[in-house]
């Protein structure tokens, strides 16, 4: 069973930084793109990064460019989320996840279709 695991969330001023870790288990982690999405009460699920198998191809939501790097490392099977400039609208819930199909990251990886191995999530919150 495909499993990522979440950890690094807390509650942050506006303005200062946190980074994301998530391990995976149950999958050969170095052959498939993986993502990081985030839900906020009320809202629905938004993409927020997506790497390729090899970290050389990153895509970005509108939302977090140029504020949010993601990387892997994949001899430790982890994938991280590197949060700067954080604003109160970061607040969520946020997920790791592993795209079941492929090493690339899809036209359509937003929509989170195709990820699998979704953890319990690393509460973020940014005060103002």
């Amino acid at each position: 069973q495909v499993q990522g695991v979440e950890s690094g969330g807390g509650l942050v001023q506006a303005g200062g930084s946190l980074r994301l870790s998530c391990t995976f288990s149950g999958l050969t982690f170095d052959r498939y793109a993986m993502g990081w999405f985030r839900q906020a009460p009320g809202k629905e699920r938004e993409g927020v990064s997506c790497i390729s198998w090899s970290g050389g191809r990153t895509d970005y939501g509108n939302s977090v460019k140029g504020r949010f790097t993601i990387f892997r490392d994949n001899a430790k099977r982890t994938l991280y989320l590197q949060m700067d400039s954080l604003m109160p609208e970061d607040t969520a819930q946020y997920y790791c996840a592993a795209d079941r199909r492929q090493g690339y990251c899809s036209g359509s990886w937003m929509n989170g279709a195709d990820f699998t191995g979704w953890g319990q999530g690393a509460q973020v919150t940014v005060s103002s």
